[in-house]
């Protein structure tokens, strides 16, 4: 018995997974507000933390949370609603901000490898080195180079006219989505963007695993208590170098074709690293550990104190 059939072209959500899933990003955000806050926190209560490595930390913790506010929100309140809009103006800041924070968070990357780099060849000379000055530096280098990243690509983008259509296939506005939405071609354009992103993303990529293997070299050929603690931290930044990396590499060092994993990608590296890091540098370092429960005991004992 032959039956006709007419073959599905799309899926609906029901209300139960939407609720799920919102849920479930919710608690990811409040995760990552609540660690990093906390690292933030501790690190400029305890004088104990008062150090090049901390400090760099907490400004890592601090481009955790801007990150993840960009675009979580977003992707929270268009799983309540059912019909998502972003005005254009909307949409460029969007992307802008994206971009300036995720490129200094990644150039910044790069001044925690110096950092590491130093404690391991330099030790006598760390604090020396590695001084107040030096410190801030590699910061403002990192947000001047988030800056100059996005406002290349604002400028790549710009120079399109977008008359329609004006579906986005993503939760959140980037350019390899928005891009094809002009109404030109962009097929030069795209080359560029695939350069200043994916070309730039794989050649800091395997700077710092090389950076980080000669470090790793150099403590195992001189192993001390003081270098043990730093190949901890070192193990530490590998994994926040290849959690944030990979799935970037992914989504920027092809061209803007569309993939069915780029969402899946888009959703890990734009909310899970922000969550992961502070996780993964607490749960990795005795004393950042050790400072939070002093922080919460200070914290305890004054409430104690205010109620009696």
């Amino acid at each position: 018995m032959i039956r006709n059939h007419t073959q599905i072209t799309e899926f609906l959500l029901n209300h139960q997974l939407k609720y799920f899933l919102f849920m479930v990003f919710f608690i990811v955000y409040m995760t990552t507000w609540v660690g990093n806050f906390t690292i933030i926190i501790t690190v400029i209560t305890d004088h104990r933390l008062h150090t090049p490595m901390y400090f760099l930390l907490a400004n890592l913790a601090f481009m955790d949370v801007s990150d993840s506010s960009v675009n979580a929100p977003n992707l929270l309140s268009g799983l309540l609603s059912q019909r998502k809009t972003i005005s254009f103006n909307e949409c460029i800041l969007q992307m802008f901000f994206f971009h300036f924070i995720g490129g200094a968070m990644v150039f910044f990357l790069v001044g925690m490898a110096i950092d590491r780099y130093v404690a391991i060849y330099k030790p006598l000379r760390y604090l020396i080195i590695m001084n107040r000055d030096t410190c801030v530096g590699l910061v403002v280098l990192a947000w001047v180079g988030g800056l100059v990243h996005s406002a290349v690509q604002m400028v790549l983008l710009l120079q399109f006219p977008f008359c329609g259509p004006n579906i986005l296939d993503n939760f959140y506005c980037d350019f390899p989505q928005v891009i094809k939405l002009a109404c030109a071609d962009t097929h030069v354009v795209e080359l560029q963007m695939v350069f200043n992103d994916g070309v730039l993303l794989i050649i800091l990529f395997i700077s710092l695993l090389i950076s980080y293997i000669i470090i790793l070299v150099k403590i195992r050929t001189h192993v001390t208590d003081a270098k043990r603690k730093a190949l901890s931290t070192c193990g530490t930044q590998i994994i926040v170098v290849c959690v944030l990396f990979i799935p970037s590499i992914f989504i920027y060092a092809q061209p803007f074709k569309k993939v069915t994993l780029d969402k899946v990608a888009s959703v890990f590296f734009t909310v899970i690293p922000q969550m992961l890091n502070p996780m993964i540098y607490t749960l990795r370092n005795a004393e950042m550990k050790k400072a939070i429960r002093r922080l919460m005991s200070r914290i305890l004992f004054s409430q104690r104190k205010l109620k009696t």
